[in-house]
């Protein structure tokens, strides 16, 4: 096997598909994942090398130094804005070409520039209501509208933020947490007070139905996501809101620039 000179950083739709395009082209590389789940799922690809585990800004400029990294894309959520600001670093630090790959987003407006060069404006703002979508900037907002409501919450906005749910009166028994279904995760919940069948371990992206289900499930008339994309399944959470005449809340998605899938395996191909 020829050196691997490309570095993704994977935990999502895009980094797995990024993955696969490099192993079915013969692409060496190297997938990082946060999680010993996401590796799970890429190891199996031929031709790729898989680490799992959260690096700092100081241990991703040693690996690229370490394997002489020439390209790295930045395949992570579109939230995770910290990680997404210490692989640029990192990046810069090292010598090494960084190229963030964006996901679609929903309705949303998008410039697009030369060689798929393209920018993502967070135009979302606060309490913006139309039909029965809210759209905010942050969990936060998002907190502060629910505390002056009634009702159930079904909260999809992962377990990292699920503290500041507890700020909303009686939230062990209106919220109800969907969260993936890793160790770190539920242990997480459960520290915080969500239990029980207030607690979903799962992993996504779900189906209509599926949201359907779980709505009626939890009695919820209040639904809280992050506009995750198409490859988050947020389309299908849209629909089920409204099947089932809730509230869809919406966390706004950060501003940023990148290139498109697309583009993104044409730089690929000149490592081949």
């Amino acid at each position: 096997m020829k050196k691997a000179d490309i570095l993704i950083f994977a935990g999502t739709t895009e980094g797995r598909k990024l993955a696969e395009y490099a192993s079915e082209r013969g692409i060496s590389c190297y997938v990082s994942t946060a999680t010993g789940y996401g590796k799970s799922i890429l190891e199996k690809l031929h031709g790729i090398n898989c680490i799992s585990g959260r690096m700092d800004e100081k241990e991703m400029e040693d690996f690229i130094k370490e394997k002489e990294i020439g390209l790295v894309i930045d395949a992570t959520h579109p939230f995770a804005v910290e990680v997404t600001k210490n692989i640029k670093s990192a990046c810069t630090a090292a010598g090494a070409q960084y190229i963030r790959c964006l996901r679609d987003q929903w309705d949303r407006k998008t410039e697009d520039a030369p060689d798929g060069e393209r920018t993502q404006t967070a135009d979302a703002a606060e309490d913006s209501i139309t039909g029965n979508v809210i759209t905010v900037d942050s969990v936060e907002q998002a907190v502060e509208y629910l505390q002056h409501t009634h009702g159930n919450i079904l909260v999809a906005t992962g377990s990292k933020e699920l503290r500041l749910y507890t700020r909303i009166r009686d939230y062990e028994k209106r919220c109800f947490a969907r969260v993936l279904s890793t160790k770190e995760a539920v242990e997480e919940s459960v520290g915080l007070g969500f239990k029980g069948r207030n607690l979903i371990a799962m992993q996504g992206p779900f189906s209509v139905e599926m949201n359907v289900a779980l709505l009626h499930q939890t009695e919820a008339g209040y639904f809280v996501t992050k506009e995750s994309g198409k490859a988050g399944g947020f389309e299908e959470k849209l629909e089920a809101a409204r099947t089932v005449g809730a509230v869809l809340i919406v966390i706004g998605r950060p501003a940023e620039k990148g290139k498109t899938l697309e583009n993104v395996f044409r730089i690929m191909e000149q490592f081949s």
